[in-house]
């Protein structure tokens, strides 16, 4: 297999010309491969500079977990830390748990944080939503958001081997008349589920609105979690 490292945009979209397999930190593949056989041509964005950005609105594709910290919000800080063991962290990357995993730990921190990512196809960079590309499977370059005002990710305990643990995320935002909206993403099982109400109202209001979106659909257990962690983001915000 041979293994290309290109610096700029335009040699990563040559590589994707010439048919190399992007592969991340090759943790979700390389079992597949030894046993299926390697590709002929792989590409790594390690050396990308657009996509080993780490900044407190940025994050590339290809920072490998271990390396998130306190420059990001703390929901992805949180996200990043649970995936894993140590040695799964230093060479997993965001890309790859994103649009290469079917857990996708970081999904949810991604939607409340109202990320927008920029991927690269055969005519360039533009910007999308996470939807179309964890839907299409895109060349995924970064992510982009906002800073929110508190942001939280729990993931509960789980057996190994047995389904996939909950996970809840939320953060929130003030728009640019000041009112607050929270936002909520969970993954219960392999599917992620997305809301986004207003707060100003505190939390009885806030979980309210919720149980009329698709997360008020979750079973009374996921929804008993989803309420104690609104109340844990929303508490320290009452009265500022």
């Amino acid at each position: 297999m041979l293994l290309r490292l290109p610096t700029s945009v335009s040699e990563a979209q040559q590589c994707l010309a010439e048919g190399a397999v992007p592969i991340g930190g090759a943790t979700l593949v390389w079992a597949t491969w030894q046993r299926d056989g390697f590709p002929e041509l792989a590409m790594s964005l390690r050396n990308l500079p657009e996509a080993t950005v780490l900044e407190p609105e940025a994050l590339g594709a290809a920072v490998v977990l271990h390396r998130i910290d306190d420059r990001v919000p703390g929901v992805l800080r949180g996200a990043a830390g649970s995936v894993g063991t140590g040695a799964v962290r230093r060479t997993a990357t965001v890309g790859g748990n994103i649009v290469g995993s079917s857990l996708r730990c970081l999904l949810p921190a991604a939607l409340v944080l109202d990320a927008r990512a920029t991927v690269l196809g055969p005519d360039g960079t533009y910007g999308t939503d996470l939807a179309e590309v964890v839907a299409k499977r895109h060349l995924l370059l970064g992510l982009r958001w906002r800073t929110p005002l508190a942001s939280g990710y729990r993931k509960q305990p789980a057996e190994a081997g047995g389904p996939p643990p909950l996970v809840v995320a939320t953060a929130v935002h003030a728009d640019d008349d000041g009112r607050r909206h929270l936002r909520v993403a969970v993954r219960d099982g392999y599917e992620v589920l997305d809301a986004t109400v207003a707060c100003d109202g505190g939390t009885g209001e806030a979980v309210g609105a919720l149980e009329g979106t698709d997360v008020g659909t979750l079973p009374s257990g996921a929804l008993d979690v989803v309420r104690e962690q609104v109340a844990d983001i929303l508490r320290p915000l009452a009265g500022r």
